[in-house]
């Protein structure tokens, strides 16, 4: 698997409404790292070398429509008004611009290739099955609380809350059908105004670009993870949504995505005191089966629940707003790549 690009998109904290107009300026310096599970850790790792084994530490930048995001070795420009990206190497002193319309016919032959890798996965017997004319619904649990734990983060004074996401089958509990659960684990400071501004523009750039992504996970990884774990989409849906209402902003964050097995996988993991080859139709089979098959080896899951398949941290060092056009440009001297 090729990675495409790395798309600094939709932000799963501190998120914003779309109504909400960009006004202010804004540089911050953030950590993040993104880790799976299993054959997917292991293929990510591969692919993505050090920042995916360590993470990165990056300056991102808004100014207007633009915003700016750069390490030690690379960089990238969004443009919002151009409908383009600038990708720089910065050791090589070069670019690459590719458009919002070429990103996303990038993304969507990523997304058929990952699900089509995926069906393949599948044992014979879930392949011969036909398709259930009659899709189960899916239904969206949400939760959150105040824990009332309190520390100081970077030279920030938060306080601690945890938001739960649960995606299930209409009608039935998560212990019965299986499903996906997301946590969200923050540490919030009193709100930071400029901070808005990096949230909106992710916003701005997710909805006109394709929809929700995650920060730091280029545009195939996204389409194969979303190929395997469907409900993640509707996740991240919810949490974007509920986040707009947090009071604060978030200076470090821990999210987790758990595949959980439903009752008749179980009880078949039970049967045969080994792992399920496919599980059910429906939800159960797509989430209790081949989705949980992937994470790990056979001998670490017999009658475990839950399989944790991501783990997304982020975290903001410092915030300023002393921005100029500079900081969003492409550096002077770089030539372009063709």
């Amino acid at each position: 698997m090729k990675p495409i690009r790395t798309i600094a998109a939709l932000t799963l904290t501190g998120c914003l409404l779309w109504s909400y107009s960009i006004r202010a300026d804004v540089r911050a310096d953030e950590k993040s790292r993104v880790e799976f599970a299993g054959m997917l850790g292991r293929m990510f790792n591969m692919f993505g070398g050090k920042a995916a084994r360590e993470g990165t530490t990056s300056t991102v930048a808004v100014k207007g429509n633009r915003k700016a995001t750069m390490n030690d070795s690379t960089g990238q420009i969004i443009d919002l008004d151009e409908e383009k990206v600038y990708d720089l190497d910065l050791k090589k002193k070069s670019y690459k611009v590719i458009t919002f319309a070429e990103m996303r016919r990038q993304i969507e032959e990523a997304r058929k290739k990952a699900e089509e890798d995926a069906r393949k996965a599948q044992p014979p017997e879930e392949k011969a099955k036909p398709a259930d004319p009659n899709q189960k619904q899916v239904e969206v649990d949400f939760d959150i609380k105040n824990t009332g734990e309190k520390k100081t983060i970077n030279g920030f004074d938060t306080h601690q809350a945890l938001m739960t996401i649960t995606v299930r089958e209409k009608g039935k509990t998560l212990e019965q059908s299986g499903g996906l659960v997301m946590t969200s684990d923050m540490w919030l400071a009193p709100k930071i105004a400029a901070m808005r501004e990096i949230a909106e523009f992710d916003i701005k750039y997710a909805q006109k670009l394709y929809g929700p992504m995650v920060a730091g996970i280029s545009a195939s990884q996204m389409a194969m993870v979303a190929a395997m774990y469907p409900m993640m989409k509707d996740a991240m849906a919810k949490m974007s949504a509920e986040g707009a209402k947090l009071e604060g902003t978030a200076i470090q964050t821990t999210v987790t995505m758990d595949a959980v097995k439903s009752a008749d996988q179980l009880a078949e993991e039970s049967k045969e005191d080994t792992k399920p080859s496919g599980g059910g139709g429906g939800i159960s089979g797509r989430l209790g089966g081949m989705l949980a098959k992937k994470i790990g080896p056979k001998k670490e899951d017999p009658g475990k629940t839950r399989s944790t398949f991501m783990t997304m941290n982020t975290e903001v060092l410092k915030v300023a707003t002393d921005v100029g056009q500079a900081d969003v440009a492409v550096p002077a001297g770089f030539k372009e790549n063709k």
